[in-house]
């Protein structure tokens, strides 16, 4: 069982637009740490605040094949991206659902660490794709919103379905 609760879509919850950190201190330090260990646990290789009902602009990542490099973002911004890419995505909040979603290929990405120092990071490949992935739900949207309006609604109401069998 995860540590922190993550909402599931459709929550409306899901649609709040997250915040900026306004000052890093332990409690934010202890969220991206209780952030961490849920993502392990759930097991995924990403995670925003805003899935565990926080909205502030946080997210976990890990998208290593060992399990060991954790980057954490804080007040993340996208500074560059280029070229396409059409990926396999799945989430979280939207567990057991996986569909095609188009990305860029590569993004830079300037942020804040744990000390509250501002970082850059330039990602390809599955890291770019979670960064996208994760800073769309600071914003309030959540992956199958790229979809087409059919899929959506097939999506939710399977999620729909699931809450009522787990309920």
């Amino acid at each position: 069982m995860p540590l922190l609760p993550i909402l599931r879509y459709p929550d409306p919850r899901l649609k709040t637009i997250a915040a900026p950190v306004e000052k890093i201190d332990d409690g934010i330090r202890q969220l991206a740490r209780d952030m961490a260990e849920t993502m392990y646990e759930a097991p995924g290789i990403g995670l925003a605040a805003t899935q565990v009902n926080v909205h502030k602009r946080l997210i976990v990542i890990d998208a290593s094949e060992t399990r060991d490099e954790l980057l954490v973002v804080i007040n993340p911004e996208l500074i560059e991206s280029e070229g396409l890419q059409v990926g396999e995505e799945g989430c979280l909040s939207v567990p057991g659902i996986y569909d095609k979603v188009e990305r860029a290929e590569r993004v830079v990405v300037r942020y804040l660490d744990l000390e509250g120092q501002q970082q850059t990071i330039a990602a390809e490949g599955l890291l770019a794709v979670c960064l996208q992935h994760e800073m769309d739900h600071l914003m309030g949207r959540v992956f199958v919103e790229h979809l087409s309006p059919l899929k959506q609604l097939r999506i939710k109401a399977k999620m729909a379905k699931q809450a009522r069998i787990t309920a």
